[in-house]
């Protein structure tokens, strides 16, 4: 007999994950570090030294790029939990998916900036390279 005192004493059984999810979640971390170790932070190395070797006429936005990089990091490690919590194979592989693409996306960044502030640099070294030129042709 169950009375008003006694609860609710059924356990309520829950759909265990798919195997789906944990194959989404897997291939997602492993994208997602291939991505960081063979991608990000070679570029991000390779700008830097750009950098250091062309004594700065190659700016690299460090802070920037160290905001975009924490900022993206949150948002994967968010979207891959989310992924691996899910009991929906479906969207575990969108939150994959998106996490992928996001972190393919805070690697493209870096270049995108070092090409608009190069593209900028340029502009304000050009006139002074016309008028070098101007000077020495006579």
């Amino acid at each position: 007999m169950t009375t008003a005192w006694s609860g609710n004493r059924r356990t309520k059984l829950r759909r265990p994950r798919p195997h789906g999810v944990w194959i989404a979640g897997g291939i997602g971390v492993v994208l997602v570090l291939g991505t960081a170790l063979g991608a990000f932070l070679p570029l991000v190395g390779f700008l830097g030294a750009v950098t250091a070797t062309t004594s700065g006429l190659v700016p690299f936005p460090f802070v920037r790029v160290t905001l975009i990089a924490i900022a993206g990091s949150v948002i994967v490690l968010g979207l891959l939990t989310l992924a691996v919590t899910r009991r929906h194979t479906a969207t575990a592989v969108s939150a994959v998916v998106l996490a992928v693409l996001v972190s393919i996306a805070v690697t493209l960044v870096p270049i995108v900036l070092v090409a608009i502030g190069s593209a900028d640099r340029a502009g304000d070294v050009w006139p002074i390279v016309a008028e070098l030129w101007a000077r020495f042709t006579g």
